[in-house]
């Protein structure tokens, strides 16, 4: 059985009528009769009652016709899925993500992926920037947001968002008592050597190199090494334990969107290191769903 005999028998049926169905197909009456009983053979049973005058389906061909409609559908279904597919407009999406991404960056790309590409079913996972080139490495995901810089071989990256970095502060720390009076606590400017003698909080070096560097040089710049207290994978848990009065820290400046109870991000008088977000990617990667997303990005 070939897909063209349901086609023939599919014009057949529906014109009631030999000669009309082979002109609706492009092909003499002839081998047309000819195919559907070498068809109604093969199936072993009869489609058609034909007499000199007239040609209706039997029983079994009125079963069947709805049958084949069913099978052309799927088929229309199954071409147009294909086609969508080809072009990354259906599948799946392993997106790993920095934290503070997800106060940045992350939430616009992905509603404007949502909008554009509804039925790509989306997997979202925070890790660390090193987990994150882990688990590309592994198909473990299929695109990040990550720190720079990249470690390692075989990535393709884009830079994202450049940002300062701000102090995080708990509320009633001194130096934010100390802003000029009449002043709203977020305008207050600091310098970064009036932070030598506080206590930071920071993220262990081998998750984020790149930001842990730019935040000792800026220390340095100020005239000394900062005293880490207390270590945090993750930005929220940083910002969780200043307002906790654990310690100060330098964050990213979208950091400032998180909104804790208890905190407050001053700027600094300072030109701060730019933290950097970029989205990094298998390099060579055929995946059309992932093409589809990277070609989104790139119009931003």
């Amino acid at each position: 059985m070939e897909l063209r005999h349901l086609r023939y028998f599919v014009a057949v049926a529906e014109e009631l009528h030999f000669g009309r169905a082979a002109a609706r197909l492009h092909m003499a009456q002839p081998p047309l009769s000819q195919q559907i009983k070498q068809f109604e053979e093969e199936l072993g049973f009869q489609l058609f009652h034909r007499t000199k005058r007239s040609v209706r389906l039997t029983a079994a061909g009125e079963r069947f016709l709805v049958e084949t409609r069913l099978i052309f559908q799927r088929l229309e279904q199954a071409i147009a899925t294909g086609r969508r597919t080809s072009r990354g407009e259906l599948g799946e999406l392993a997106i790993g993500f920095v934290g503070s991404a997800s106060y940045s960056v992350l939430p616009l790309i992905l509603q404007r992926f949502r909008q554009r590409c509804p039925q790509v079913e989306l997997t979202l996972r925070e890790l660390t920037t090193n987990v994150q080139l882990e688990a590309l490495q592994e198909n473990r995901i299929d695109v990040g947001f990550v720190r720079p810089p990249i470690q390692g071989e075989g990535f393709a990256q884009q830079p994202i968002l450049q940002e300062s970095l701000v102090v995080a502060l708990s509320e009633g720390h001194r130096l934010v008592r100390a802003g000029a009076a009449g002043q709203v606590a977020g305008q207050v400017e600091l310098g970064i050597a009036d932070l030598a003698s506080e206590d930071f909080i920071l993220f262990p070096r081998p998750l984020a190199p790149g930001l842990y560097d730019q935040v000792i040089s800026l220390c340095q710049q100020g005239g000394f090494s900062p005293r880490v207290v207390q270590e945090a994978v993750q930005m929220q848990t940083i910002v969780g334990l200043v307002a906790a009065e654990i310690g100060i820290a330098l964050v990213p400046e979208s950091l400032r969107n998180l909104q804790r109870v208890g905190v407050v991000y001053l700027p600094l008088r300072e030109v701060t290191p730019r933290a950097e977000i970029a989205l990094v990617w298998r390099e060579g990667d055929l995946s059309p769903t992932v093409g589809q997303f990277l070609e989104m990005v790139g119009e931003e």
